[in-house]
């Protein structure tokens, strides 16, 4: 395994032991929640850093250190079949958009926002720490795992994601205006079809069809650099740089 996918992997697991910590800031329903009271929270903050983010590192955070895609990638080893990314993508847009309304209507309903509490619901900003904690963070565990293991890699990510809407809108805005961002560069004069790519990236993208057109860019890609790893062509690298 290469240096960059251990870290990778230990990233992963990192994140994945933090999740008892994190796991209400990455939470749809606190946003609703505080928002019904006028309540900025924590999660709320957090949707709008990884928008922000995206901008400039597109779904880096998918790959890197989401602790919901970490639990996926931890299950790989004991099956990670790809999976049919066209069929089930499109579920997450329609969990994302009503949300986002519930959003909208709450804040009206509060008469907009009074407060801001980054550590909503929370003690001391720790998220799991009693029983009604401990059963949703095994739900949101067993819901991603289950997933990755029935459907394929990184299922959740594709079809349950609430997260990865406001990454994929921030990095079609970066595209749109072309800004130095984090991108995987391709060389198609240098890529020798063998397809190593394509069978190592956790998203089941066709990466090998990507690069074959010299533009390895994917709304699905998290960057995490796994096809570039196990290329042994050097065809692929991660880059930050302007332009496509």
């Amino acid at each position: 395994m290469k240096t960059r996918q251990k870290i990778r992997r230990a990233a992963a697991i990192a994140s994945t032991a933090a999740f008892p910590v994190t796991l209400y800031y990455f939470s749809p329903l606190l946003s609703l929640t505080g928002l019904a009271t006028g309540v900025v929270t924590g999660s709320l903050a957090m949707f709008g850093l990884l928008f922000l983010a995206s901008l400039a590192l597109g779904r880096a955070f998918c790959g890197w250190a989401c602790p919901a895609g970490a639990v996926q990638e931890l299950v790989r080893g004991f099956k990670g079949r790809a999976v049919n990314r066209r069929g089930i993508r499109w579920i997450k847009w329609v969990i994302w958009a009503p949300w986002l309304l519930g959003l909208v209507l709450m804040t009206v309903r509060a008469g907009g926002v009074h407060d801001v509490n980054l550590a909503w619901m929370t003690w001391h900003g720790v998220s799991v720490t009693d029983a009604a904690g401990v059963i949703a963070l095994v739900s949101v565990t067993v819901l991603m795992g289950g997933l990755a293991l029935v459907v394929g890699r990184r299922a959740a990510c594709h079809a349950a994601c609430w997260m990865a809407p406001f990454m994929i809108l921030g990095r079609k805005l970066r595209n749109l205006f072309g800004w130095p961002s984090l991108q995987l560069a391709a060389s198609a004069t240098d890529c020798s079809s063998c397809g190593a790519c394509t069978k190592s990236c956790p998203m089941s993208i066709e990466v090998q069809s990507l690069v074959v057109r010299g533009r390895a860019e994917s709304s699905d890609c998290i960057l995490c650099a796994s096809c570039a790893d196990n290329c042994p062509q050097g065809a692929l690298r991660l880059t930050f740089r302007s332009g496509h």
